[in-house]
């Protein structure tokens, strides 16, 4: 129950014992049962009885409140991490380190270093910084074929005639993009997902460019789909889900290979990448 509450949460340490406290004592109402008499404030104010038929759902309340409380700490949690701290250089640069602090990766020691080195910099140095940043957001948009990011209609892959225009790879973000244009191994062309399934996020196939793919392949005449989704849960249930949608289209799918990299050795490569190695093991 602890490591259900616990796993991929991101709890500090307050958060932690807060859990903890939760799930055992509600590990102790689903297995033995709520005492003859339990504090129950919510209840009527005072002492409740369980073997009461007046307040036979008594667990079930008793439940709901932990969960609650429990919430409730993670949020005061959560709002005392957002807070803006107050800096002795002014509110200018508390806003600075704050935005800062809200790139991914970037913690408030080092977000109050980008922030001195703003200070520091000479007036043209962040000024042209300031202007890259705006630049970018405006003059960077989606290639209205592959949802690649580019500055022109078209991006640089799509528009290139040596691409092998039969054969497309399917990626969940345009980093993954850049990530496999610089192996050189690839002669194809690309499309880009936008993301990948995600039922507990809140993200569906229409959250997705998955309809302009299915168009992609049925009107312009693509012979394989290799999909290099990532090697998770949601990845593979994207790259299935993405399968069953074409099974009738005749093209081939294939997905990239798995299992022992380059230089890596047996003994430290977990079931999953064994398995995957076994299965898909060639010639030699």
């Amino acid at each position: 129950m602890e490591r259900l509450f616990s796993t991929g949460t991101g709890c500090t340490g307050q958060e932690s014992a807060v859990v903890a406290h939760f799930c055992t004592e509600l590990s102790l109402i689903l297995t033995r049962g709520l005492p003859a008499t339990h504090s129950c404030p919510s209840l009527r104010g005072g002492k409740t009885r369980v073997g009461d038929t007046s307040n036979n759902d008594a667990r079930t309340v008793l439940a709901k409140n932990k969960v609650r409380r429990y919430y409730h700490a993670r949020r005061a949690t959560r709002s005392m991490k957002t807070e803006t701290h107050d800096h002795p250089y002014g509110k200018a640069v508390a806003k600075l380190i704050e935005e800062f602090g809200n790139l991914p990766g970037i913690g408030r020691k080092s977000a109050e270093r980008l922030a001195n080195h703003i200070l520091s910099s000479s007036s043209d140095e962040a000024n042209a910084l300031a202007d890259a940043i705006r630049k970018v957001k405006i003059s960077v948009k989606r290639c209205s074929m592959c949802f690649n990011l580019t500055e022109d209609t078209l991006c640089r892959i799509c528009s290139d005639a040596r691409r092998d225009q039969h054969v497309v790879c399917v990626v969940e973000q345009p980093k993954d993009v850049v990530a496999l244009e610089s192996s050189g191994a690839y002669s194809g062309l690309y499309h880009v997902l936008g993301g990948r399934i995600a039922p507990l996020d809140g993200v569906g196939p229409e959250d997705l460019t998955i309809p302009q793919l299915v168009h992609r392949v049925r009107k312009q005449g693509i012979t394989e789909l290799v999909m290099a989704t990532n090697p998770t849960l949601e990845g593979d249930g994207t790259a299935l889900f993405i399968t069953n949608l074409l099974q009738n289209d005749n093209v081939r799918i294939t997905r990239l290979a798995r299992g022992i990299a380059s230089g890596s050795v047996l003994e430290f490569a977990n079931r999953e990448m064994l398995a995957d190695a076994l299965k898909g093991r060639q010639q030699f």
